[in-house]
């Protein structure tokens, strides 16, 4: 085997690396998993409901307007491929937001009364590593060379 190809980049199909290919795979399911909690937070618990839960744990109410905004136009940037790695950075505060409250009282496992910290806190390390990784295949924000 020559030097060359033992430092090339594994590809699943001609042009995509595997590492690249990956990227976008975490990529769309970050931004489905956003898009997920934002229906949540709309279409189930409704923007007023959410706003009144985000006021009993003590945060400001209009705060919940904001996150869900930030879920939505996140989770679709996200899944678009547009400034990867500056939306994966600016979702961070919001996860920890859910750690700080309402999960981080519940203790560390999701499966405790209340959903623990242990979700969000993988959560966050999951975008921190998109913020890493950057674009990855497919993304509309993807730099051609």
């Amino acid at each position: 085997m020559s030097q060359a190809s033992s430092t090339t980049v594994p590809t699943t199909w001609a042009g995509v690396s595997n590492p690249s290919l990956a990227a976008a795979i975490l990529r769309a399911a970050l931004g489905v998993l956003f898009l997920a909690h934002a229906g949540l937070k709309i279409f189930v618990f409704t923007p007023a409901g959410t706003a009144g839960f985000f006021q009993s744990i003590g945060f400001p109410g209009p705060l919940a307007y904001l996150v869900i905004a930030a879920e939505v136009v996140g989770g679709i940037a996200l899944i678009l491929g547009l400034w990867t790695r500056w939306v994966s950075l600016a979702l961070v505060p919001i996860l920890l937001g859910s750690i700080y409250a309402p999960h981080g009282a519940a203790g560390f496992f999701f499966s405790n009364t209340g959903g623990g910290w242990e979700f969000p806190a993988f959560w966050t390390v999951a975008l921190v590593v998109q913020s890493l990784l950057g674009d990855g295949a497919f993304a509309l924000g993807r730099k051609r060379a």
